[in-house]
């Protein structure tokens, strides 16, 4: 928690627009911050340790699947919780989610209602 009483939640996703879409939905409960490629994420994971990653799947050079199991195989950033956010709804997709580490898979479109609860439930 910083020092305004919120969650810190750091979003990943090459695509910034759905970051505003995630700032919108979750902004009052949560201090949002952005990055854009798994190789920003582990840095800010050990950097500003978020209280919870949002994480895409589907990203150039380091998916969400690699950059969540080097995430969960760091000492410094294994205990941080990993929400991955992916178009991806097979269930291999998920399988390979939950392989890597994940904490909770959600497909795209999201219900944010099921992601403010599953965000309650791992902080």
């Amino acid at each position: 928690m910083n020092n305004h009483g919120k969650a810190k939640l750091l979003v990943v996703d090459d695509e910034y627009f759905n970051f505003t879409l995630y700032a919108q939905a979750l902004g009052q409960q949560y201090q949002l911050q952005y990055v854009d490629s798994g190789k920003q994420c582990l840095n800010e994971a050990i950097n500003q340790h978020p209280d919870a990653i949002m994480l895409d799947v589907c990203m150039p050079g380091l998916d969400g699947f690699d950059t969540c199991r080097m995430l969960k195989n760091t000492p410094e950033t294994q205990d941080i919780p990993v929400l991955m956010i992916s178009g991806l709804e097979s269930p291999h997709a998920k399988q390979q989610g939950y392989a890597a580490g994940c904490d909770a898979y959600f497909v795209k479109p999201l219900s944010f209602n099921e992601l403010l609860d599953s965000l309650q439930t791992l902080i």
